[in-house]
């Protein structure tokens, strides 16, 4: 029987615990954590991941911040907006929703944020902090996978790991991650030969592409651990309506994996919970931790 990694039901106690968290510290501190989210444009997509967040907030005690703009606001007026939350002492955690309009420069305005403020994980020092093993605030997604693979007692140690994708936003990071669990980690992708064998060999396998159906069943060594990150929206031909899929043909894989992610209710859950968790880091280390020095 395969075991469901349940990000859903994770992501609510750890949103709990840190709504406790929260009301402690805030009685010492005198204000709640702050998150800002800017968003530039009318993405469907982006408002709705925006909206969670915000909402995911309100249910933590995080005060939200955010900011929306128009698709063709400037690439200076962003960079004066990051600024002044740089110095705005009720804000914690600064983050630019992704994709932005073409004319703008993101990784230019990630690198603006004050990297102590980067919620996301993905400014080149807390990256940088990543690769020599010091604290610092970590890519939320996979921060999220480490941590339900955790909650799961999922073994890391001396097993394959293959992450299938390679971008800075999860598949770097996570590699990075598995390496430091003692895991030995391949990183594979759209041009690497023999997919299937690569994947056939790991323990844990990873597919972060954003393909659907990417992973089939006989791509899965039986009793792997499987963890699908893609986010992937397909259409009904017949009814026009349409729904998420992963990267991973579920219900085929299902039968062969010993453990896999559901899409939803994965590491969707997770990613907007460890954007949470980095905030009250951030908070814990400009506000707590800097008093008790």
């Amino acid at each position: 029987m395969t075991g469901l990694l349940d990000g859903k039901a994770l992501a609510a106690k750890m949103q709990a615990e840190l709504a406790e968290q929260v009301q402690h510290l805030q009685q010492q501190v005198g204000r709640p954590p702050g998150l800002a989210v800017l968003m530039v444009g009318d993405n469907p997509a982006s408002a709705a991941y925006v909206r969670n967040k915000e909402q995911a907030c309100e249910r933590v005690g995080i005060a939200s911040f955010g900011k929306h703009f128009p698709t063709q606001t400037t690439q200076a007026e962003l960079e004066q907006t990051i600024q002044a939350l740089n110095q705005d002492e009720r804000v914690d955690g600064i983050l630019v929703q992704l994709p932005l309009p073409d004319h703008l420069d993101s990784v230019g305005l990630l690198n603006q944020i004050d990297p102590n403020k980067d919620a996301d994980g993905l400014h080149p020092t807390n990256l940088g902090r990543l690769v020599r093993g010091e604290p610092g605030l970590r890519s939320c997604t996979p921060a999220g996978v480490m941590r339900l693979l955790q909650e799961y007692r999922i073994d890391l140690k001396g097993k394959k790991a293959v992450v299938i994708g390679r971008s800075i936003l999860v598949g770097k990071p996570l590699a990075l991650m598995l390496l430091a669990e003692d895991a030995t980690v391949t990183i594979a992708h759209s041009r690497s030969q023999d997919l299937t064998a690569i994947a056939r060999d790991a323990d844990i396998l990873v597919a972060a592409v954003g393909r659907t159906n990417l992973i089939t069943a006989e791509m899965v060594k039986p009793d792997a651990v499987v963890v699908d990150v893609g986010i992937n929206r397909v259409v009904n031909p017949e009814t026009g309506k349409g729904r998420l899929v992963g990267d991973v043909e579920f219900e085929s894989v299902r039968d062969v994996a010993a453990w896999i992610t559901p899409v939803p209710g994965g590491i969707g859950p997770m990613t907007v919970t460890m954007l949470l968790d980095n905030t009250v880091w951030s908070y814990r280390q400009r506000c707590v931790a800097g008093r008790e020095k």
